[in-house]
């Protein structure tokens, strides 16, 4: 699984991240997005949601939320 460290970042800089590093990855390939802003874990799985990508699992650990999400190719 591929790691985006998006820790320190406000929004909407861990999305724009996100889809940058998306950008480089095959379909079915993972990506765990590693953020401190809370806003993540709506603003992820929203944009996963408007671009076809599955949200494997959220959640938070030691004070650094987390996305994990697989990409999908048209």
């Amino acid at each position: 699984m591929e790691q985006l460290d998006a820790r320190r970042l406000l929004c909407p800089l861990p999305v724009i991240r996100t889809q940058d590093r998306v950008k480089t990855l095959a379909d079915g390939e993972c990506l765990e997005v590693l953020a401190t802003d809370p806003g993540v874990l709506n603003d992820v799985p929203a944009w996963c949601r408007i671009n076809g990508h599955t949200v494997l699992e959220t959640g938070e650990r030691e004070g650094v939320i987390f996305v994990r999400l697989r990409v999908a190719r048209p």
